[in-house]
């Protein structure tokens, strides 16, 4: 296997730069995986509570019916029991929505401190010309 050799630079400012470059790619190369594998965990784990409640439920239905337990119930007590359900719906995509706002937020915060960064970078440089240029004589 071929590996890319990039010479090293001998100059401090240049070496923190292509050191911080390979970090932040090594960072941005993972990003991905991250992203999978917590998706896979979410799905798993979905699935494995999914299955816990809707085992209980068969369990218990089992043995109603082999026990001889009368599982009717009244008309307001489905309507209940489905309105609650409902509501925990609703209450849920509302959370949802107010996560994604938030997620989206930060994200504009840091896209606006990113954009200032650049900012307040240019600003020092103006700043630094002009002390170097008070402190130091011109050459003619």
């Amino acid at each position: 296997m071929m590996s890319k050799t990039t010479p090293e630079p001998k100059e401090i400012y240049a070496t923190y730069k292509q050191n911080v470059a390979k970090y932040f790619d090594d960072i941005e190369k993972a990003a991905p995986q991250y992203l999978q594998s917590i998706t896979n965990l979410q799905q798993e784990y979905t699935s494995a509570w999914r299955n816990a409640i809707e085992s209980a439920i068969s369990l218990q239905q089992e043995f109603a019916t082999k026990a001889g337990i009368n599982t009717n119930m009244p008309a307001t007590v489905i309507k209940a029991v489905n309105d609650v359900t409902e509501e925990m719906i609703k209450a849920r995509t509302v959370q949802n929505k107010v996560v994604l706002a938030a997620i989206d937020a930060t994200k504009q915060n840091i896209k606006t401190f990113n954009e200032n960064a650049k900012a307040f970078v240019g600003l020092n440089e103006n700043l630094y010309q002009s002390w170097i240029s008070a402190w130091i004589p011109t050459r003619n």
